[in-house]
C-alpha cells in the first residue's frame, strides 16, 4: 500500500512597511522526512543566521517559489492586495502544487486549494517559518542592491523603511522610481 502524501505550503511576506521597494512573498513545502533544524520567523534570526538556512531551506524543501508585488502595483491596488497578489503568484509558482496553504497573518490569498491563515504563524508552523526566512533574505539582498543604484538613501542600512536617515533623504534627493507614492512619506516629499 502506497502511502499518501499531503503537500503543504507555508506562505509569508516581507516588505509590506517600507517606503520603497517591492514586497516579497515565499512559499515553500518542507520535506516531512528531511527536517531543517533551526527553523523560525526570520525577525528572531540574525541576518547571517537566515543567510546559513537559506541554502538548506532551498535544497532541502520539496519545492519553494518567491513571489512579489512591485511598487507600482502597490500604488494601484494598496499593499494589502498587492501582498496577496506575490502570495499567489508565490505559491502558483511552485512546481508542486500543494492541497493546503497555510499563512502568516490573517488575510489569505485567493488560491485553488484550501487556506488557513495563522496570525503569529512563522512562530508555529516550520514552513511558514521557512517562507519567512526566503523571502526576507531575497528582499533584504535586493535592497542592498538598490544601495548602489540610489546611493544616499541607506537602503543597504534600513531596507527602505521610514527611518529618519530615509525621511531625510526623501526631502532631500526626492522620490525614486522604486518609491510607493501611495505612501504618506513619499507622497509628502513629492508635495515639498
Amino acid at each position: 500500500m502506497t502511502e499518501l502524501v499531503t503537500y503543504i505550503a507555508g506562505v509569508d511576506e516581507v516588505g509590506r512597511g517600507p517606503l520603497a521597494g517591492p514586497v516579497v512573498t515565499a512559499a515553500v513545502i518542507l520535506d516531512p522526512a528531511n527536517p531543517i533544524a533551526g527553523l523560525m520567523d526570520s525577525k528572531k534570526l540574525t541576518a547571517k543566521r537566515r543567510e546559513a538556512l537559506e541554502p538548506l531551506i532551498q535544497a532541502q524543501s520539496l519545492a519553494w517559489s518567491l513571489g512579489r508585488a512591485e511598487p507600482d502595483e502597490i500604488d494601484e491596488i494598496n499593499i494589502l492586495q498587492a501582498t496577496l497578489l506575490a502570495m499567489k503568484r508565490a505559491v502558483e509558482g511552485l512546481h508542486i502544487q500543494p492541497e493546503h496553504v497555510l499563512v502568516d497573518g490573517n488575510h489569505a490569498p485567493d488560491l485553488a486549494c484550501p487556506v488557513t491563515t495563522i496570525i503569529k504563524g512563522d512562530q508555529s508552523e516550520a514552513a511558514i517559518a521557512a517562507a519567512s526566512i526566503l523571502a526576507k533574505v531575497a528582499r533584504d539582498r535586493e535592497m542592498v542592491a538598490l544601495e548602489s543604484v540610489y546611493p544616499g538613501y541607506g537602503f543597504a542600512k534600513h531596507k527602505g523603511y521610514p527611518t529618519s536617515q530615509h525621511q531625510h533623504a526623501l526631502q532631500t534627493l526626492g522620490v525614486t522610481p522604486i518609491h510607493r507614492r501611495s505612501f504618506r512619506p513619499v507622497r509628502l516629499a513629492m508635495d515639498n
